[in-house]
């Protein structure tokens, strides 16, 4: 197996999302992009799968220096040797693959966090720093996509967390600020217990409007004249976007027992919905 094979079998196992707008580009910059995407599930794996500390932290550790070793132009593993040509022909820092194993260590060291000002962090080594990278391998002229890319990773990865709310609870995970749930005066066991109550419903509520003000505030960060470039990265938004608004059209107080997912159908329909809309 080719370290490209290695990556195409990757994302073809993770049924991902990203694998849709991946059609729309060019040879070069579809191989890059599955190489990255095939680069962050190997860290995120460790972080959700690893049972034991000492262990997810050494194999991220031997993460960073394979890193450093890519740079250094002796990568040894399949998803670096994949990665090879894509850094050097779209420029892709050293400091941002850094910054992903920085995140996935966030999810070994907490899994809580205070206040937004830190997850937010955690999103932006976990997702930003991936739209960031993705955009410079898609194209761009204007450094406000680079702000674009920023923005629209954070709202990924807040719909991420409000559509998998339940299934991390039972996880031991809370990803929504804990001084959050405290306004709304919801405590962890309500959460455990998957309670129905109306403060749910405003607490999710608070948490979706949110992730809707980042995907405003990135898709208006996005210039004209980039978008065309920017497409794959435009289709996945509005995916995740219209992923969040049936999550708000459903039943909040149930929220932690269910998660809404989106039909093959309708993803390919906002595709082609914002396909056609990309001179808008």
């Amino acid at each position: 197996m080719t370290p490209d094979q290695y990556c195409k079998q990757k994302l073809k196992d993770s049924k991902t999302n990203f694998a849709l707008p991946f059609l729309f580009l060019s040879k070069p910059k579809k191989r890059a992009l599955i190489a990255l995407y095939a680069f962050c599930r190997e860290v995120d794996d460790i972080a959700d799968h690893c049972q034991e500390y000492e262990v997810g932290l050494t194999k991220l550790n031997w993460w960073l220096t394979e890193i450093n070793n890519l740079y250094q132009d002796h990568p040894q593993h399949p998803v670096t040797k994949a990665l090879y040509p894509a850094i050097k022909q779209f420029d892709l820092n050293q400091n941002y693959f850094i910054e992903i194993i920085d995140g996935m260590k966030m999810d070994l060291d907490f899994n809580r966090y205070e206040d937004f000002k830190q997850l937010q962090l955690y999103t932006y080594r976990a997702a930003s720093v991936v739209g960031i990278l993705s955009a410079q391998i898609f194209g761009f002229h204007n450094k406000k996509t680079l702000d674009y890319a920023h923005n629209l990773g954070i709202a990924l990865q807040l719909t991420n967390i409000i559509r998998d709310v339940g299934e991390d609870i039972r996880r031991n995970r809370i990803y929504i600020p804990l001084n959050d749930l405290k306004s709304y005066q919801i405590d962890e066991i309500e959460l455990k217990q998957c309670t129905r109550n109306t403060q749910l419903i405003k607490l999710m509520q608070y948490q979706i409007d949110r992730a809707k003000d980042f995907y405003a505030k990135a898709f208006t960060l996005l210039p004209k004249e980039d978008r065309f470039k920017q497409l794959p990265g435009l289709m996945m938004g509005n995916i995740y976007f219209d992923l969040l608004l049936r999550i708000e059209e459903g039943d909040l107080a149930n929220i932690l027992n269910e998660r809404t997912q989106l039909t093959p159908f309708r993803k390919i329909w906002v595709i082609v919905l914002t396909f056609i809309n990309k001179y808008n």
